[in-house]
């Protein structure tokens, strides 16, 4: 016989479990795009702390509509690596560029972030950042999270707060986080561009921007993926998704120094 009341309880129990273990963790990873799971994934590994926090009730980002929903991306050959040690399929198409499934890519770098040890919680919309000043500096030392069906509905419902010694801004074009940060602490505002939000299409340039816009803007935020472009004001690069990869990848890097001297 099924209990529909053991059925609510072992979900209120077990996610209140993981919540409870997590109010304090190392790296709160904003946006389950590829580069928010790349970065996550990469962290867990080396033993990190992790919970990825992703306002929809998907992950994956840009990747599942490939090239206008053609289900395909292409990296190239600096980041293929990265897909390949997570098993995904990847098919030459001209010298350089390699094809990849977009489900498969979504679904195998999902799997692996989770197979480290990172939590994903969908559904969950980071509305603001805490933070402390120390030594005449501004550090970021948290997330204020509530339910996403909070802010679509219009209510006025106060969230909860994580405490994080790293926040990763990894929410794309719309870099939600540093944009948060900005309106609450214009103080910060002279270290990224006056206004923020890519330029056109530039494939080759964005490639190399993104990961080379990859850092820590504030003391404990790191932007990441296309936010770090929007920040920066780099261009886009449309459904080629190496310097994503590369980008969470050295997001994770960072991290892991800022871990490793505090």
């Amino acid at each position: 016989m099924i209990s529909e009341i053991s059925i609510s309880r072992a979900i209120i129990k077990s996610f209140l479990e993981d919540l409870m273990k997590n109010l304090e963790i190392d790296v709160a990873v904003v946006g389950a795009g590829p580069s928010g799971l790349t970065a996550a994934r990469y962290l867990a590994k080396e033993g990190a702390k992790v919970v990825v926090f992703e306002r929809n009730l998907y992950v994956g980002g840009g990747i599942w509509g490939g090239g206008m929903m053609f289900p395909k991306i292409v990296v190239q050959e600096k980041a293929k690596d990265i897909l390949e040690e997570i098993g995904v399929n990847l098919v030459e198409s001209e010298k350089g560029y390699y094809v990849a499934d977009s489900v498969e890519v979504v679904s195998k770098c999902t799997s692996a972030t989770l197979d480290a040890g990172a939590k994903i919680w969908i559904g969950m919309n980071v509305e603001d950042v805490m933070f402390r000043e120390e030594r005449d500096e501004y550090r970021i030392c948290g997330v204020v999270i509530n339910w996403n069906a909070v802010e679509l509905a219009g209510l006025h419902v106060d969230p909860l707060t994580i405490e994080a010694k790293v926040v990763i801004d990894a929410t794309g074009h719309d870099a939600t986080v540093i944009r948060r940060v900005l309106e609450k602490i214009p103080e910060v505002r002279g270290i990224v561009s006056k206004k923020i939000g890519e330029m056109p299409m530039w494939a080759e340039k964005g490639e190399e921007a993104v990961v080379e816009n990859t850092k820590e803007v504030i003391p404990g935020l790191i932007v990441a993926g296309m936010a770090a472009n929007a920040v920066f004001r780099s261009p886009r690069m449309g459904p080629i998704f190496g310097g994503m990869l590369l980008s969470g990848k050295r997001a994770a890097e960072i991290a892991l120094r800022i871990l490793k001297s505090s």
